[in-house]
C-alpha cells in the first residue's frame, strides 16, 4: 500500500497539471498560440536548464560504475532500435517518429532519484542511470524526430543537411553537452548561478504539462487509441519484462535494479511532447501516450516493485 500511495503521489499531480491546462483553455486563460509559446520556452530554455543541472551537479569521477552505465546505455539503444524497426511494419508513417520516441523515453531524471531516495534514503544509482540514458534519450529523439518527420519527404542532400543543422543547433543537446563538460572539468557553480538556473529549470515540468493539456485535442486522440495503447504497453511493461531479467542475470541488485526499472518502465516524459511539437510533429499521439502512461504507471511500477521485492532482489 505504501508503494501504491507513493506512486500515486508521484504521478497524479502530473496528470492534474495537464487537466489544469485543459481547464485554462476552456475558460479562456490559454489558447493555442499561448500554449505554443510556452512549449517553445520550455524547449529552448527550461529543459536545457534541467539537463544542465542534472549533469553538472554530479561528480562523474566519484560515482562512476562503467558496467552499470554501459548496461543502461545499451539497453536503451537496443530498445530504440527494436521499436524503430517494429514501427515500420505496424505504425503509419506520419506518426512513426512520435510513436518511437513516446515508447522508449522515460521520466528518468524526474522520477528516478525520487523513487530511489524513497526506498533507500539517497540517490544511489539514479545519477549513473541518468548519465547512461538521458543524453542518449535526447540525441536519439532528435534523430528520430528529424528523420521521421512527416513533412520531410525522401532523404536527399537537402533533407539530410536540414536534419544535421537541426541536430547541431538543438538546445536540448547543448544543455547536455555543457552539463557534461561542466561536470568532467569539475567547474564549481557559484550560488547565484545555481539558484538562477534552478529557478528556470523548475519551470520546465509545470509549464510543459499545462501547455500539453491546453493543446490536447480529444477527438484526434480518440482516433489514435491503438498506437497509444501499443506505445503505452511497450513503455510500461514490455521493455521492463525484457531487460530486468537481463539486469538480474548480470548481477545488478537493489538500487541498481530500481534505477533500471525507472529507466525502462516509468511514464513517458512530458519533454517528448515539447520536442515533438517543436520539431514539426502533430503531438497528438505523444500527449495521449504521456497521459495514459502517467495514469497507469502508478500501478505498473508498484507491480514491478512488488515482484522484485517478493523475489528478494530489492
Amino acid at each position: 500500500m505504501d508503494n501504491l500511495i507513493f506512486s500515486l503521489n508521484a504521478t497524479v499531480p502530473v496528470f492534474l497539471m495537464m487537466l489544469l491546462g485543459m481547464a485554462f483553455r476552456k475558460i479562456g486563460l490559454m489558447d493555442q498560440e499561448f500554449a505554443s509559446k510556452m512549449n517553445q520556452f520550455v524547449f529552448k530554455i527550461a529543459l536545457p536548464a534541467v539537463l544542465f543541472q542534472d549533469l553538472a551537479g554530479e561528480d562523474f569521477y566519484e560515482v562512476w560504475d562503467g558496467a552499470f552505465v554501459a548496461f543502461c546505455f545499451f539497453a536503451t539503444l537496443i530498445s530504440i532500435m527494436a521499436i524503430a524497426v517494429v514501427s515500420r511494419f505496424f505504425v503509419k508513417r506520419e506518426i512513426r517518429g512520435e510513436f518511437v520516441q513516446a515508447s522508449y523515453r522515460s521520466s528518468a531524471a524526474l522520477l528516478g532519484i525520487a523513487f530511489i531516495q524513497n526506498i533507500y534514503g539517497d540517490a544511489g544509482m539514479a545519477p549513473l542511470m541518468i548519465i547512461g540514458t538521458v543524453p542518449l534519450y535526447n540525441i536519439m529523439a532528435v534523430l528520430v524526430l528529424s528523420f521521421m518527420n512527416p513533412a520531410a519527404g525522401k532523404l536527399d542532400k537537402v533533407a539530410l543537411k536540414k536534419a544535421a543543422v537541426g541536430i547541431v543547433t538543438n538546445p536540448i543537446l547543448w544543455g547536455i553537452a555543457v552539463g557534461l563538460i561542466w561536470s568532467l572539468c569539475r567547474i564549481p557553480q557559484p550560488e547565484i548561478l545555481k539558484k538562477s538556473v534552478d529557478s528556470v529549470a523548475a519551470l520546465a515540468t509545470p509549464m510543459g504539462l499545462m501547455a500539453m493539456g491546453a493543446g490536447f485535442e480529444g477527438k484526434k486522440a480518440l482516433a489514435m487509441v491503438k498506437p497509444t495503447m501499443a506505445a503505452s504497453a511497450l513503455k510500461l511493461v514490455i521493455l521492463a519484462a525484457v531487460f530486468l531479467p537481463a539486469a538480474v542475470w548480470l548481477g545488478f541488485e537493489r538500487e541498481q535494479l530500481v534505477a533500471v526499472l525507472i529507466m525502462l518502465g516509468s511514464a513517458t516524459t512530458v519533454s517528448c511532447y515539447v520536442m515533438a511539437k517543436n520539431m514539426g510533429h502533430d503531438g497528438v499521439l505523444t500527449s495521449s501516450v504521456v497521459m495514459v502512461t502517467t495514469c497507469l504507471s502508478a500501478f505498473t511500477l508498484t507491480g514491478w516493485l512488488f515482484v522484485l521485492r517478493a523475489l528478494g532482489y530489492i
